[in-house]
Protein backbone atom coordinates (compact mmCIF):
# COMPACT_ATOMS: atom_id res chain seq x y z
CA UNK A 1 0.00 0.00 0.00
CA UNK A 2 2.77 2.62 0.40
CA UNK A 3 4.25 1.16 -2.46
CA UNK A 4 1.30 2.15 -4.25
CA UNK A 5 0.49 5.59 -2.93
CA UNK A 6 -2.85 8.00 -2.29
CA UNK A 7 -3.16 9.03 -6.17
CA UNK A 8 -2.55 5.55 -7.59
CA UNK A 9 -5.10 4.29 -5.19
CA UNK A 10 -7.53 6.82 -5.30
CA UNK A 11 -7.45 8.31 -9.05
CA UNK A 12 -6.39 5.04 -10.62
CA UNK A 13 -7.97 2.05 -8.94
CA UNK A 14 -10.91 2.99 -6.71
CA UNK A 15 -12.15 5.21 -9.21
CA UNK A 16 -12.82 2.19 -11.86
CA UNK A 17 -15.18 0.97 -9.29
CA UNK A 18 -19.32 1.13 -9.58
CA UNK A 19 -20.58 3.78 -7.42
CA UNK A 20 -22.62 1.55 -4.76
CA UNK A 21 -18.91 -0.07 -4.16
CA UNK A 22 -17.25 3.61 -3.83
CA UNK A 23 -19.86 4.54 -1.06
CA UNK A 24 -19.01 1.20 0.57
CA UNK A 25 -15.39 2.17 0.85
CA UNK A 26 -16.50 5.14 2.31
CA UNK A 27 -16.75 3.83 5.75
CA UNK A 28 -13.35 2.23 5.54
CA UNK A 29 -12.02 5.24 7.46
CA UNK A 30 -12.14 9.07 7.69
CA UNK A 31 -9.09 9.55 5.41
CA UNK A 32 -10.97 7.26 2.40
CA UNK A 33 -14.69 9.08 3.30
CA UNK A 34 -12.65 12.47 2.19
CA UNK A 35 -10.44 11.39 -1.23
CA UNK A 36 -13.10 9.89 -2.47
CA UNK A 37 -15.45 13.04 -1.97
CA UNK A 38 -13.28 15.54 -3.14
CA UNK A 39 -14.62 17.30 -6.67
CA UNK A 40 -11.53 15.73 -8.02
CA UNK A 41 -12.09 12.33 -7.36
CA UNK A 42 -15.98 12.75 -8.32
CA UNK A 43 -14.92 14.02 -11.34
CA UNK A 44 -12.67 10.82 -12.44
CA UNK A 45 -15.28 8.42 -11.26
CA UNK A 46 -18.02 9.84 -13.49
CA UNK A 47 -15.69 10.41 -16.91
CA UNK A 48 -14.95 6.81 -15.77
CA UNK A 49 -18.31 6.02 -15.26
CA UNK A 50 -19.37 7.93 -18.56
CA UNK A 51 -17.43 5.54 -20.88
CA UNK A 52 -18.90 2.54 -19.65
CA UNK A 53 -21.30 0.37 -21.84
CA UNK A 54 -24.32 0.52 -19.24
CA UNK A 55 -25.95 3.78 -18.91
CA UNK A 56 -28.86 4.51 -16.43
CA UNK A 57 -32.55 6.23 -17.58
CA UNK A 58 -34.23 8.53 -14.74
CA UNK A 59 -37.98 8.78 -15.25
CA UNK A 60 -39.59 11.55 -13.22
CA UNK A 61 -43.15 10.08 -12.46
CA UNK A 62 -46.07 11.59 -10.25
CA UNK A 63 -45.18 10.17 -7.18
CA UNK A 64 -41.68 8.15 -8.04
CA UNK A 65 -37.95 8.50 -9.86
CA UNK A 66 -37.37 5.52 -11.53
CA UNK A 67 -34.29 4.40 -12.24
CA UNK A 68 -33.67 1.71 -15.31
CA UNK A 69 -30.25 0.53 -16.62
CA UNK A 70 -29.67 0.42 -20.46
CA UNK A 71 -27.37 -2.11 -21.48
CA UNK A 72 -26.01 -1.91 -25.09
CA UNK A 73 -28.36 0.22 -25.77
CA UNK A 74 -31.65 -2.20 -24.26
CA UNK A 75 -33.97 -1.43 -21.84
CA UNK A 76 -33.65 -3.66 -19.08
CA UNK A 77 -36.65 -3.50 -16.98
CA UNK A 78 -35.84 -6.01 -14.74
CA UNK A 79 -33.21 -4.09 -12.86
CA UNK A 80 -35.64 -0.83 -11.97
CA UNK A 81 -35.24 0.73 -8.96
CA UNK A 82 -36.88 3.55 -6.98
CA UNK A 83 -34.73 6.34 -5.70
CA UNK A 84 -35.49 9.03 -3.46
CA UNK A 85 -34.64 12.93 -3.84
CA UNK A 86 -32.38 14.37 -1.12
CA UNK A 87 -35.06 16.78 -0.45
CA UNK A 88 -38.66 16.13 0.51
CA UNK A 89 -40.25 17.15 -2.83
CA UNK A 90 -43.11 15.69 -5.00
CA UNK A 91 -41.20 14.49 -8.05
CA UNK A 92 -43.91 16.44 -10.25
CA UNK A 93 -42.60 19.78 -8.54
CA UNK A 94 -39.23 18.51 -10.52
CA UNK A 95 -37.73 19.72 -13.72
CA UNK A 96 -34.88 18.19 -15.24
CA UNK A 97 -32.33 20.35 -17.26
CA UNK A 98 -29.98 18.43 -18.23
CA UNK A 99 -26.77 15.73 -17.30
CA UNK A 100 -23.53 14.86 -17.73
CA UNK A 101 -21.16 12.11 -16.39
CA UNK A 102 -23.64 10.63 -13.91
CA UNK A 103 -24.68 14.36 -12.68
CA UNK A 104 -28.42 15.54 -13.04
CA UNK A 105 -29.24 19.22 -12.86
CA UNK A 106 -32.87 19.50 -11.83
CA UNK A 107 -35.02 22.54 -11.00
CA UNK A 108 -37.45 22.32 -7.66
CA UNK A 109 -41.06 24.47 -8.40
CA UNK A 110 -41.79 26.27 -5.02
CA UNK A 111 -44.35 28.59 -4.63
CA UNK A 112 -41.65 31.15 -3.05
CA UNK A 113 -39.37 30.73 -4.71
CA UNK A 114 -37.28 27.88 -7.04
CA UNK A 115 -34.26 26.35 -6.16
CA UNK A 116 -31.39 24.39 -8.86
CA UNK A 117 -29.71 21.52 -7.50
CA UNK A 118 -27.65 19.05 -8.72
CA UNK A 119 -27.98 15.53 -7.42
CA UNK A 120 -26.14 12.38 -8.54
CA UNK A 121 -28.58 9.51 -8.02
CA UNK A 122 -26.37 6.53 -7.84
CA UNK A 123 -23.57 8.14 -5.22
CA UNK A 124 -26.59 10.36 -3.44
CA UNK A 125 -24.26 12.85 -3.41
CA UNK A 126 -26.29 16.20 -4.08
CA UNK A 127 -25.78 20.47 -3.64
CA UNK A 128 -27.74 23.33 -3.85
CA UNK A 129 -26.35 25.89 -5.92
CA UNK A 130 -29.48 28.46 -6.83
CA UNK A 131 -28.88 31.63 -5.65
CA UNK A 132 -31.08 34.92 -5.17
CA UNK A 133 -31.81 35.37 -8.66
CA UNK A 134 -33.82 32.13 -8.98
CA UNK A 135 -36.63 33.83 -6.72
CA UNK A 136 -38.76 34.23 -9.88
CA UNK A 137 -40.95 31.40 -11.73
CA UNK A 138 -39.12 28.55 -13.59
CA UNK A 139 -40.71 27.46 -16.82
CA UNK A 140 -40.06 24.57 -18.86
CA UNK A 141 -39.82 26.64 -22.21
CA UNK A 142 -38.10 29.86 -20.34
CA UNK A 143 -35.47 28.41 -18.49
CA UNK A 144 -32.53 25.86 -20.28
CA UNK A 145 -29.04 25.14 -19.21
CA UNK A 146 -26.60 22.47 -19.30
CA UNK A 147 -22.77 21.25 -17.90
CA UNK A 148 -19.73 20.59 -18.72
CA UNK A 149 -15.79 20.68 -17.09
CA UNK A 150 -13.48 23.65 -18.37
CA UNK A 151 -9.73 23.29 -18.59
CA UNK A 152 -9.21 23.67 -14.84
CA UNK A 153 -11.42 20.20 -14.46
CA UNK A 154 -13.93 22.81 -12.82
CA UNK A 155 -17.30 21.65 -13.10
CA UNK A 156 -19.23 24.28 -14.97
CA UNK A 157 -23.02 24.83 -14.89
CA UNK A 158 -24.78 27.09 -17.26
CA UNK A 159 -27.90 28.63 -17.29
CA UNK A 160 -29.93 30.77 -19.39
CA UNK A 161 -33.50 32.32 -18.11
CA UNK A 162 -35.86 34.17 -20.39
CA UNK A 163 -37.79 36.81 -18.51
CA UNK A 164 -39.52 39.74 -19.41
CA UNK A 165 -38.06 39.57 -22.91
CA UNK A 166 -34.42 39.32 -22.25
CA UNK A 167 -31.94 36.05 -21.76
CA UNK A 168 -29.76 36.11 -18.75
CA UNK A 169 -27.11 33.42 -19.52
CA UNK A 170 -24.83 32.62 -15.55
CA UNK A 171 -22.40 29.99 -15.30
CA UNK A 172 -21.82 28.38 -12.05
CA UNK A 173 -18.55 27.15 -10.90
CA UNK A 174 -18.25 24.40 -8.41
CA UNK A 175 -14.69 25.32 -7.46
CA UNK A 176 -15.72 29.02 -6.47
CA UNK A 177 -19.20 27.97 -5.53
CA UNK A 178 -20.50 30.98 -7.15
CA UNK A 179 -22.45 32.66 -10.39
CA UNK A 180 -20.83 34.65 -13.14
CA UNK A 181 -23.18 36.57 -15.44
CA UNK A 182 -22.02 36.35 -19.26
CA UNK A 183 -22.58 38.41 -22.61
CA UNK A 184 -25.39 36.90 -24.59
CA UNK A 185 -26.10 37.72 -28.28
CA UNK A 186 -26.84 41.00 -28.62
CA UNK A 187 -29.78 41.79 -30.91
CA UNK A 188 -31.38 38.87 -31.03
CA UNK A 189 -35.25 38.24 -29.86
CA UNK A 190 -34.65 34.56 -28.64
CA UNK A 191 -36.17 35.93 -24.71
CA UNK A 192 -39.48 36.45 -26.48
CA UNK A 193 -42.68 34.04 -25.55
CA UNK A 194 -42.42 33.40 -29.10
CA UNK A 195 -39.39 31.49 -28.61
CA UNK A 196 -38.96 28.00 -27.23
CA UNK A 197 -35.31 26.62 -25.74
CA UNK A 198 -34.31 22.72 -26.01
CA UNK A 199 -32.47 21.39 -23.04
CA UNK A 200 -28.60 21.46 -24.10
CA UNK A 201 -26.85 19.01 -25.69
CA UNK A 202 -22.96 18.77 -25.00
CA UNK A 203 -20.85 17.71 -27.99
CA UNK A 204 -17.26 18.22 -29.13
CA UNK A 205 -16.40 21.55 -26.30
CA UNK A 206 -19.99 23.13 -27.27
CA UNK A 207 -23.13 23.13 -25.57
CA UNK A 208 -26.28 23.01 -28.52
CA UNK A 209 -29.53 24.57 -27.83
CA UNK A 210 -32.44 24.75 -30.54
CA UNK A 211 -34.68 27.43 -30.38
CA UNK A 212 -38.33 27.77 -32.27
CA UNK A 213 -40.72 30.36 -32.79
CA UNK A 214 -43.76 28.68 -33.20
CA UNK A 215 -46.25 32.35 -33.70
CA UNK A 216 -43.88 34.92 -36.03
CA UNK A 217 -43.31 33.85 -37.94
CA UNK A 218 -44.02 30.59 -37.57
CA UNK A 219 -41.29 27.06 -38.00
CA UNK A 220 -38.51 29.37 -37.44
CA UNK A 221 -35.59 27.56 -36.18
CA UNK A 222 -32.11 28.47 -34.79
CA UNK A 223 -28.87 26.85 -32.92
CA UNK A 224 -27.91 28.49 -30.31
CA UNK A 225 -23.91 27.20 -29.57
CA UNK A 226 -21.90 27.77 -26.31
CA UNK A 227 -18.23 27.27 -26.61
CA UNK A 228 -16.75 26.14 -23.46
CA UNK A 229 -13.71 27.35 -23.92
CA UNK A 230 -14.10 30.89 -24.32
CA UNK A 231 -17.57 30.68 -22.94
CA UNK A 232 -19.43 32.69 -25.62
CA UNK A 233 -22.15 32.16 -27.94
CA UNK A 234 -23.27 31.96 -31.46
CA UNK A 235 -26.04 30.93 -33.64
CA UNK A 236 -25.83 28.37 -36.02
CA UNK A 237 -28.82 28.52 -39.03
CA UNK A 238 -30.74 25.50 -39.52
CA UNK A 239 -29.60 24.53 -43.32
CA UNK A 240 -33.02 25.41 -46.30
CA UNK A 241 -35.41 22.75 -46.56
CA UNK A 242 -35.42 21.18 -50.17
CA UNK A 243 -39.50 21.23 -51.17
CA UNK A 244 -39.75 18.57 -53.47
CA UNK A 245 -43.02 16.61 -54.79
CA UNK A 246 -44.16 14.21 -52.51
CA UNK A 247 -44.25 11.81 -55.59
CA UNK A 248 -40.49 11.76 -56.20
CA UNK A 249 -39.54 10.54 -52.68
CA UNK A 250 -38.20 7.24 -52.27
CA UNK A 251 -35.62 5.48 -49.77
CA UNK A 252 -33.55 3.54 -50.80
Amino acid sequence: MERIGDDMMFEEILSRLPAKVVCQFKCVCKQWCYELSTPKFVLIHTRRVSNLLQKKLLSLNENTIVVDDIVYGNLEVDTRKVVTFPYDVEPSFLIIIGSFNGLILLCIRRTDANELVLWNPTTRWFKLISDDYFSHYFGRHDDTGGMYVDEHNDLKVLHINCFTGAVTARVYSRHNDSWRKLSFLKGCLFGSNFYSWSHGIYSGKTIYFTVSNYWIPPGECNIVAFDVISESFSILRFPERIQAPWHCCSIF
